[in-house]
């Protein structure tokens, strides 16, 4: 195999379980580079609690610019309770934030898959989920969580007001709904657009948004709009009726959280958050599990590598054009799931119980 040219991650393995797991894909990496004449760059850096700690600030401007060098950043998890109390500005998830909005990462990638060997794992009947594949894409830079004006402030009564502000334009939401129906094509054919239409403006203008852009661009891709209350709702009663999901940043933030406990474990789900492509056809991109830091286990080598894993499979795929390898890593993930292995979260009766390590090293194995 011809060697490609050198290729840059940056590992930030940031809070709790993150280190273990992303330590795992670090492993990954190497076994690439040594077995299929890749050749690429590890860089690692601290990044949420632990760089507050070391450097009184979630992401320093080091690593920050190690991020913008990078094919792409693997990052593990931020936050737990022991950071709760600091100020806004200095809490860990503000690192991730910083990341998606500087890097310009606009659309959130979260499939969920409901693994064949795994779907006794999920709380709802089989048959419900059995075969389950959507793709949640959702906004990432704009809504409600970046909109001006914001804060706190005191009324009248000595009384105090929230504000956030809830805004997008037209380009925010035609350049992610681009995004879900190119998926789209290369999947089943169909997207469904969710938005409150009905009480907000801002999802008026989603929703027309959205089918101009079908209409001009992607007639032959099917189209459906819902409400995002009735999508959170036929999440539960016919998942399967759904291919591609596209939606804002809040209802996006709800709908993925909710779709991934269709398929019984956050352990297993990855995710991609992707940026504009340049004239070179190259984007910035981050990948990272949904599971979050989960503080009560870390340490105790029991948390599950495989959405990590997944979610390096998901750079090889969107940020280095390599279908091949991506194939085969997740390919290695089904098999060890066939061989009955399980960490601490997916066990149950009649699997094997095995440790985060030896959850990678069993991947690994596969891969050879």
């Amino acid at each position: 195999m011809i060697k490609v040219k050198k290729r840059k991650f940056l590992l930030l393995p940031g809070d709790g379980v993150g280190p273990e797991v992303v330590g795992e894909v670090k492993k990954i990496i190497e076994w690439f580079n040594s077995n299929k004449s890749l050749d690429f760059e590890i860089e690692e850096g601290l990044a949420g609690g632990a760089s507050y700690d070391k450097y009184g600030t979630p992401i320093t401007d080091e690593v920050f610019y190690k991020a913008l060098e990078s094919e792409a950043v693997i990052l593990g998890a931020v936050g737990g309770p022991k950071w709760d109390n600091l100020e806004f500005s200095k809490k860990p998830e503000r690192a991730l934030l910083k990341l998606r909005k500087e890097l310009k990462l606009f659309a959130n990638l979260r499939p969920a898959i409901c693994f064949k060997q795994l779907v006794d794992a999920s709380t709802l009947k089989p048959e419900i989920v059995s075969g389950l594949d959507i793709m949640i894409v959702r906004e990432l830079t704009g809504g409600i969580y970046f909109g001006e004006p914001r804060g706190i402030e005191p009324i009248d009564n000595g009384e105090r007001k929230g504000i956030n502000t809830h805004t997008y334009t037209s380009s925010e939401i035609i350049r992610v709904a681009r995004v879900a129906f190119d998926l789209a094509k290369k999947r089943l054919n169909k997207v469904t657009s969710c938005e409150k239409s009905n009480v907000m403006e801002a999802g008026q203008l989603w929703k027309e948004e959205v089918q101009s852009l079908h209409e001009k661009e992607y007639k032959d891709v099917e189209l459906n709009h819902m409400l995002a209350d009735n999508c959170a709702m036929q999440l539960l009663r016919n998942p399967k009726q759904f291919d591609v999901i596209v939606t804002d940043n809040l209802f996006g933030d709800i709908l993925s959280d909710q779709a991934s406990m269709l398929t019984g474990s956050l352990g297993l789900l990855p995710s991609a958050s992707l940026g504009a492509k340049n004239k070179d056809g190259k984007m910035r991109a981050m990948y990272e599990p949904i599971h979050g830091s989960a503080p009560d286990i870390a340490g105790k080598g029991i948390a599950n590598p495989i959405a990590t894993i997944l979610s390096f499979a998901m750079a090889l795929r969107f940020s280095l054009n390599l279908d091949k390898e991506a194939d085969v890593l997740e390919k290695a993930v089904q098999e060890v799931l066939n061989d009955g292995l399980r960490t601490k979260d997916i066990a149950s009766k009649g699997s094997k119980e095995v440790s985060t390590t030896q959850m990678g090293d069993a991947i690994i194995s596969k891969l050879k």
